[in-house]
């Protein structure tokens, strides 16, 4: 059986296959909620996850994850997958526990052991968070997909969620930018190896420290940047939170090599082009703001770093870069200096 490029067979790649928050948000707006008292965090807040109390200071934290390939490689797919679903955890504060496998694959024309390499390296980021796979499910599709449905705790007192950001706190990036331009580039032949290793050693980096010292900190809200890019996921953070917010295009970090992807247009994938849409109506650009940055704004992230809310003075106890602050102002709303 010949080698068959996992990305070759995707028509996205990684969180940039989500579909489009403009499509999707009017569709599940008006769905009935859940009025359990219990549930503490729901889809109407379009958090990370959900979150259910169990007794006073203990609640279940439950999200599910999953993509098509954004690399070839097999068992750095299931790194990088598995570490995206455990970020939704983490972005509540929470630890995760256990996870089951969700796989969609062609099997007759892949062959069992691209399909172990996946699970392989999805088991090799659990182990290292600490988390269980305790089993799963798996349908037969033309179009690879592999993800985790997990299931967390955290303790209700301390839970981080994306509506309790206060005005004048700062916004902390705990990874950079980039990777959607750096795997879009290079499925067009257009980055070379050493970027791609940087993006995906950026995507398998668990945020399970970054979200320990969120809580230690005191933060006020967090939520983990990846499809919607940027933009997408800050604007929904400060819509939950009824403020306005700040982005200092300048100090958004990148990885090597992103912007120049971004500015020759080489990086710029469908996924980036919706969240560019998307952002428009609620985002404001200063006009000294060059293209690349605001492509990278709203670059697809996949498994990206917590974006995090919280106190100045306080804003050096967590690993990362302050880009921004929250402000009053109309919910949702973002300046881009």
């Amino acid at each position: 059986m010949g080698t068959v490029a996992l990305t070759s067979l995707s028509h996205g790649a990684g969180c940039g296959c989500k579909l489009p928050a403009a499509a999707l948000l009017p569709i599940v707006r008006d769905l009935p909620v859940t009025r359990d008292p219990r549930l503490l965090v729901g889809s109407a807040s379009g958090d990370d996850a959900a979150v259910f109390q169990l007794r006073p200071d203990l609640a279940l934290v439950q999200t599910v994850d999953f993509f098509t390939p954004i690399v070839d490689d097999p068992f750095d797919f299931g790194r990088i997958a598995a570490a995206n679903a455990l970020s939704d955890v983490y972005a509540m504060g929470g630890t995760p526990l256990t996870a089951l496998n969700l796989v969609a694959f062609p099997l007759e024309r892949l062959g069992g052991e691209v399909l172990r390499r996946i699970l392989e390296g999805g088991l090799a980021v659990t182990e290292l968070a600490g988390c269980a796979i305790v089993g799963g499910h798996s349908i037969d599709d033309p179009e690879p997909k592999y993800g985790l449905a997990v299931t967390g705790t955290v303790d209700p007192a301390h839970m981080l969620t994306n509506a309790g950001a206060r005005a004048g706190d700062v916004l902390v990036l705990t990874k950079p930018l980039g990777v959607g331009a750096i795997t879009t580039a290079h499925k067009r032949d257009g980055a070379d190896a050493a970027q791609l290793a940087e993006a995906v050693a950026t995507m398998v980096a668990l945020n399970a420290e970054a979200s320990a010292l969120a809580v230690a900190a005191g933060a006020n809200a967090a939520t983990d940047v990846t499809g919607f890019g940027l933009l997408g996921h800050l604007h929904g953070l400060a819509r939950e939170s009824g403020l306005a917010a700040e982005v200092r295009a300048r100090d958004v970090p990148a990885i090597e090599g992103a912007l120049e992807l971004l500015e020759d247009g080489v990086g710029v994938s469908g996924g980036a082009r919706n969240n560019r849409s998307y952002a428009e109506p609620f985002t404001v650009f200063a006009a000294e703001v060059t293209e690349s940055r605001r492509r990278l704004l709203t670059d697809p992230a996949t498994s990206g770093g917590l974006l995090v809310s919280l106190a100045a003075e306080r804003a050096g106890e967590i690993p990362g870069v302050v880009i921004g602050r929250m402000l009053d102002g109309e919910p949702g709303a973002i300046s881009v200096v």
